[in-house]
């Protein structure tokens, strides 16, 4: 039981840790995407660093008083699952290997 219980915590919490790499790497290296190829890299890159960029703008908007604890919190649930599905995904890739 606890076997399951750490292995969606590792891949949960790995899998955020890399989306927030990724979408500061993002940030510093990449300006607004303003051509097509641009913008199908940015779409790329955020299949990956959505994750974090999506709690980062549901933390901002909260704190900001923008939204309802309830959005809030549903983005925080989808940005959970959205990391343990991509570190399912890398876990897989990586026992493949």
């Amino acid at each position: 039981m606890y076997h399951v219980i750490f292995l969606v915590a590792y891949c949960t919490l790995a899998a955020f840790t890399g989306s927030g790499i990724l979408a500061n790497m993002y940030r510093l290296i990449a300006k607004k995407p303003e051509t097509a190829a641009g913008r199908i890299s940015y779409d790329a890159v955020m299949v990956f660093a959505g994750p974090n960029v999506l709690f980062e703008n549901a933390a901002t908007s909260f704190r900001a008083k923008d939204c309802s604890s309830f959005a809030f919190w549903l983005a925080a649930a989808i940005s959970g699952y959205w990391s343990f599905a991509l570190g399912m995904f890398v876990l897989q890739i990586g026992m493949a290997l």
